[in-house]
This record gives C-alpha cells, structure tokens and sequence, in this order.
C-alpha cells in the first residue's frame, strides 16, 4: 500500500502557499537535524573532536528553527481557523518540531561526551556504538522521508525499527556493565559511552514519534502506545 495525501488544494492561494512553506521549513529543519545526528555519531566513532564541536553548536540553529515554526503554526492557527486535514497538518508539525528539536538535544549529547571524554584515554569502545548509531540514523532519515511523502506504508514499516534499536541497545549495555565489572578503572569513560547508547536510543524514540504523526495526519488515527505491526488498515 502506498498511501499518500497533498496539504494543499485551497481557494485561497495564499493559504496553500503559506502551509506548503511550513512543510519545507520543517523538512530544512529535519535535514538540519539529521546532519547534526550524522556528525555527532561520527564524532564518537573517529574521535573528532572538531566535529564534536561543530555538533553542539549546531543545536542553537535547530532551536532556533523550532521557535520560529511554532510561531509560524500559531500565526496560521489565530488567522485560518484550519479544519480537518489542514488542522492536523498544524498538530502534526508542532509534534513533529518538538521531536526534532529534542532529537537535537541528543545529538548534541553525543557530541559533548566526546568533548569530555577523558584525553589520553583509549576510545575505542566508542567503536561499539557504530551499529547503533548506523540502524538510528536509517531509522530518522526513513521517518522523515515518510513525512515528506506523507506515506503511511514507510511510516509503518520505519516504525518497527525502534525494536531493532532497543535490542541493539540493551545487548551493548550488557557488554558495557560487563566490562566495567571486569576493570573498574574503565567505569568513567565506559558511562560515557553508556550515555551516548541512550542518547542514540532516544533518538530513535524521537524518530518513531514522527512515524506516529505521520500516520495521524494521513489517516487521522491517533496510534501512540498501540502495537500497529500487521495492521492491514495502516
């Protein structure tokens, strides 16, 4: 099934041409958002400090991003009066930011840990974090494409992700208290990593919320804490 709607199809053009801008401000913002991911997982991995950098500063211009769209959604809000579709367009972006924006915070995290990881000391159990960090990052890039095309069928099928996620992650907390058991010398840096792992979990948390709001918008069915695997109707 490849389910997917258009927010646009107004007698007023202006109104089509205001929601379709609030779409792309969303989706420069996921893109945004995206990057920010991408180097702060990078930075770990290769132990770049100067990304690392770069990621928490980018978290100013996902925040600001977010501000800016929420007052966009209210100002459409108080002069439109939207209905239906278009109403749940409005809701969805302002949860969809929300999560971006937090996504934001996390990869921000990420960076930060790598900032004050312990100089001189080995950081090669950042390495464990790259099968997370891979199936994390698949997992917010299909999400957003999904809200992009408003398709319900990705956004299902992205949505079952997070379990891989959460496997993933409790399989590396295993190895890490382990490790940690086994030389206590390593337990400082070792719970930097730890905090990274559910940096990345989080995101991908994040990520399923998005799936969610695009299934609302298209179907206007509210999916949260329900089991949607296998549903013929999604």
């Amino acid at each position: 099934m490849n389910q997917e709607t258009q927010v646009t199809g107004h007698i007023s053009t202006r109104f089509d041409q205001e929601l379709e801008d609030i779409r792309n401000r969303v989706l420069t913002m996921g893109g945004l958002v995206e990057n920010q991911v991408n180097d702060g997982i990078r930075a770990l991995v290769e132990s770049d400090r100067n990304v690392a950098a770069k990621v928490v500063e980018t978290d100013h211009r996902v925040n600001r991003l977010e501000v800016e769209i929420d007052e966009q959604c209210v100002q459409i809000l108080a002069r439109r009066q939207p209905a239906a579709g278009d109403l749940r367009l409005i809701v969805a972006i302002i949860k969809t930011i929300t999560d971006l924006e937090r996504i934001g915070d996390q990869a921000e995290k990420l960076g930060r840990n790598q900032l004050e990881f312990e100089q001189g000391a080995s950081s090669d159990n950042f390495v464990k974090l790259e099968h997370l960090g891979e199936l994390v990052s698949q997992m917010l890039n299909r999400s957003l494409d999904a809200f992009a095309r408003m398709n319900v069928e990705d956004a299902t099928k992205t949505h079952a992700m997070d379990e891989r996620i959460n496997a993933e992650f409790e399989g590396l907390m295993r190895q890490l208290i382990t490790h940690m058991m086994e030389d206590p010398r390593t337990i400082r840096n070792a719970l930097r990593i730890s905090w990274s792992a559910r940096a990345l979990e989080r995101i991908g948390d994040h990520a399923k919320n998005i799936c969610e709001y695009v299934i609302f918008l298209v179907l206007g069915k509210d999916v949260r804490h329900l089991d949607i695997s296998g549903q013929p109707d999604l």
